[in-house]
C-alpha cells in the first residue's frame, strides 16, 4: 500500500476519533495491526498527527481563546481562572507522562491492551451514564479547584492505550458534577497543552528519524496526516458537541464494546 495512502487513512482515523470517547490512539494501533503496518515505524507519526486535530479546536474556538487573551490583558479574573484551570488539570499527566514515557511507549504497539481497554471503557461509560445525575457547574472558568484537579488526575488513565483521553476527561467531569457541554469543552481545551507536550517529546526523541524520512515516514508524510486529521476533526467536533448536548454517550459505549470484543477475538485467533 502506498505510504501516502497509509498517512491519509491514519489521518482520517485520528480526526474522527480524537475528540469522541472511543480512543484515537487505540484506533490507530488497531488500524496498524489490521492493515499490517510496522507499528514501530508509525508510532511517532501517530502521536504527532494529533496536533492536526488539536489545531481544529483552536480554529473552532478561536473566539473563545481571543476573548480569554483580551481578558487576561485587561486583568479580568474570569479569563485568568480559565487559563489556571486548564494548566492545573494538565499538570498531573505532564508529570506522570514525563516520568513514564518509556513504559507508555512500550504499550503503544500492544493491540490486546487496546482491545481490553475498549471493552472496559465501554462498560464504564454505561455505568456512569446510568448513575451520574446532570451536573450544575457551567463554564470552564467556573469549575472549582476540586473538579479541575479531579479531571486532571482522571486524564492520566488515558496513558493506557485504548482508554480514551476525551472519554476519561468528559465522563470524569460529569461524575464530578460538571454540566455536559462544559465537560466536553474542558476536555477539548485540556487536549491542547496535553498533546503539545506529548508531541514535543516525540519530536525530540525521533527528530533524526523523521528528518531522514526513515522507511518513508518523514516530515512530508507526517504533514499529510496532519492536514487530513485537521480537516476531519473540524467536522467531527461540530457534530459531536451538537449530539452530546442533546443525547447521551451510550452509542459510543456499545461501539467500544463491540469493536473491542471483535479485536480481542481477531488478535487471539490470528
Amino acid at each position: 500500500m502506498p505510504i501516502l495512502l497509509i498517512a491519509i487513512i491514519l489521518g482520517i482515523v485520528e480526526g474522527v476519533t480524537e475528540f469522541i470517547p472511543v480512543s484515537s490512539t487505540g484506533h490507530l494501533i488497531l488500524a496498524t495491526e489490521l492493515l499490517g503496518f510496522d507499528a514501530d515505524k508509525w508510532a511517532a507519526f501517530n502521536v504527532i498527527i494529533q496536533l492536526g486535530a488539536i489545531l481544529a479546536i483552536v480554529v473552532l474556538y478561536w473566539r473563545t481563546f481571543w476573548a480569554v487573551l483580551e481578558g487576561m490583558l485587561r486583568g479580568q479574573a474570569v479569563s485568568w481562572r480559565f487559563v489556571r484551570n486548564i494548566l492545573i488539570a494538565f499538570l498531573p499527566s505532564a508529570i506522570l507522562g514525563f516520568l513514564l514515557i518509556n513504559r507508555i511507549e512500550a504499550l503503544l504497539g500492544n493491540g490486546l491492551v487496546v482491545a481490553v481497554a475498549f471493552i472496559l471503557g465501554g462498560i464504564a461509560i454505561l455505568v456512569i451514564e446510568r448513575l451520574v445525575k446532570p451536573g450544575q457547574i457551567v463554564g470552564v472558568a467556573e469549575m472549582p479547584m476540586k473538579q479541575v484537579v479531579g479531571v486532571g488526575l482522571i486524564q492520566c488513565l488515558a496513558m493506557v492505550p485504548g482508554v480514551s483521553r476525551s472519554g476519561a476527561t468528559i465522563l470524569g467531569g460529569l461524575s464530578l458534577g460538571v454540566e455536559r457541554r462544559t465537560a466536553a469543552e474542558f476536555s477539548f481545551f485540556l487536549a491542547i497543552p496535553t498533546m503539545l507536550g506529548a508531541t514535543t517529546l516525540e519530536l525530540v526523541k525521533h527528530r533524526d528519524t523523521l528528518m531522514a524520512g526513515a522507511s518513508g515516514v518523514g516530515f512530508g508524510t507526517v504533514a499529510v496526516g496532519f492536514v487530513v486529521s485537521f480537516v476531519v476533526a473540524i467536522v467531527v467536533v461540530k457534530a459531536f458537541v451538537h449530539y452530546i448536548s442533546r443525547h447521551g454517550f451510550a452509542p459510543f459505549a456499545w461501539y467500544r464494546i463491540l469493536v473491542g470484543a471483535a479485536a480481542l477475538v481477531w488478535l487471539m485467533t490470528r
